[in-house]
């Protein structure tokens, strides 16, 4: 068995709302289920059930700072860690210069498809702009 080999996107989206605002839209289950995913729901050890075209993913909330950044590591089907698991980091950061908000996405995944991975996190990231106002 050959092991697929992980890409990692990396996009900077720039985005009209505060971190304050745009924080619970990236690190509570109902705040993702408006723009991210279509159901997600979170357990008393911290894991996330994220639910996409009827398919569930696990993932367990790794990292995160207040207004700045989370990240979710995906878990096997068992809710197991894995090696070079795929994973999704969401940072909120600001240009010194024009003090413009970026959201920053990292996802880190088997899906190489380049545009399609473009395509899939530009329509996110519309959704989750109609829902902040930015």
């Amino acid at each position: 068995m050959t092991k697929a080999t992980k890409t990692k996107f990396v996009r900077e989206y720039p985005i009209n709302a505060s971190a304050k605002l745009l924080y619970p839209y990236l690190s509570t289950p109902g705040g993702l289920a408006q723009w991210f995913c279509d159901e997600a729901t979170v357990n008393s050890e911290k894991q996330y059930k994220f639910v996409w075209d009827g398919q569930t993913h696990f993932a367990e909330l790794t990292s995160h700072r207040i207004n700045r950044s989370v990240r979710f590591l995906f878990l096997s089907e068992k809710r197991e860690h894995v090696p070079d698991a795929s994973y999704i980091d969401f940072s909120i950061e600001a240009s010194e210069l024009t003090q413009e908000q970026f959201l920053k996405v990292v996802d880190y995944s088997d899906e190489d498809d380049e545009e399609e991975m473009e395509e899939l996190w530009d329509n996110l990231m519309q959704n989750l702009r109609e829902i902040v106002g930015g």
